[in-house]
């Protein structure tokens, strides 16, 4: 009871984080998507350069452990460009859409819907496309390649300092001035070296493992050797989403912005006001973020951050890949409402 009730908690803490600067909003993420706001990389990139000091610090005190995804090559790419095209055209990341649907956001609802179905077609259809997913590399990572001596944490340092410096760069491009993206970044830091710690959690921060562990369970298809393996992590990320929508309702209802809302300004910007229009894309948008997250088995949280903190091949090619979908379905997706 009480794990459950801690992993609750840090999934509020999650949401709240998130909610401060509004990078859980499809506004937000879809402003991204078409360059029109950086404040989603910006978080991220201080985040990851923060928290790839203090986490692998905190690890070669003995504190807490590696947890890096292996670099399966045809999964990372593959899944980071199908990933990055669903997060484009939800406008949402499995993280951020508990968040908003607390909030009232109704788009990330329908989207939640497809995700589990997303979760479940990529159950069904794995041992078809398993082929394509290798070949596996294995755990590779900078303390893997390097070892834990002086070189490793001088270069840990450079790299670790040059995401701080991108993350400031990219404020003086960026059309959105607002600051409050470098609290959030550096609290998603300090958030995940407590999560990490083998006193707390001992695992990194996720969430995408959820919507297949859901939409498995659902759909009753629990037999097979996939479900077996993403239980234990998805009954985690399901509690810590938990968590993100009570944090998304909670706040809302606080700050008396909780509002039931289906189409968000940029998309009407974009696409238009059809209701129907925007929930087919959502429901859509849904199954395609998840399905990319599962085959390169992670997403926003778990691959980007986590993995980035830990310096894994692995989340930084899968990175790579994500915004590269990103921003060219940004391009073709939002044409703008003439």
């Amino acid at each position: 009871m009480m794990t459950t009730l801690l992993i609750i908690s840090l999934g509020f803490i999650f949401g709240g984080i998130l909610q401060y600067s509004n990078l859980n909003k499809f506004n937000t993420i879809s402003g991204l998507a078409v360059r029109e706001n950086y404040s989603v990389l910006k978080a991220i990139a201080i985040a990851v350069g923060i928290g790839m000091i203090l986490i692998n610090v905190e690890i070669s005190l003995g504190l807490a452990s590696f947890h890096v995804k292996p670099f399966i090559l045809g999964g990372i790419v593959l899944g980071g460009l199908i990933f990055g095209i669903g997060m484009a055209i939800l406008g949402y990341c499995p993280g951020t859409i508990a968040i908003s649907a607390g909030q009232g956001s109704t788009d990330a609802l329908f989207g939640i819907v497809g995700g589990l179905l997303g979760g479940l077609l990529y159950t069904l259809v794995l041992p078809y496309i398993a082929p394509i997913l290798g070949p596996d590399f294995g755990k590779l990572s900078l303390n893997s390649l390097l070892g834990d001596g002086l070189l490793f944490y001088a270069v840990l340092l450079i790299v670790g300092g040059l995401f701080i410096y991108i993350a400031f760069v990219f404020q003086k491009i960026d059309k959105n001035k607002d600051k409050k993206w470098i609290v959030s970044g550096v609290l998603l830091a300090i958030l995940s070296v407590v999560i990490f710690s083998n006193n707390v959690t001992g695992r990194p921060i996720g969430a995408s493992t959820a919507f297949p562990y859901m939409g498995d369970s659902i759909a009753c298809v629990t037999d097979g050797d996939y479900f077996t393996k993403i239980t234990k992590s998805g009954n985690w990320e399901m509690l810590f989403l938990l968590g993100s929508f009570i944090s998304g309702l909670v706040i809302s209802l606080y700050k008396k912005q909780f509002k039931f809302k289906l189409i968000q300004e940029n998309w009407i910007k974009y696409k238009g006001n059809s209701k129907l229009n925007r929930i087919i894309w959502s429901v859509l948008g849904g199954v395609i973020l998840i399905f990319g997250a599962r085959m390169a088995g992670g997403c926003t949280s778990g691959h980007i951050i986590s993995g980035g903190m830990q310096f894994a091949i692995s989340s930084l090619v899968f990175a790579i890949f994500t915004f590269v979908g990103l921003l060219i379905t940004g391009q073709l997706f939002y044409l703008r409402k003439k």
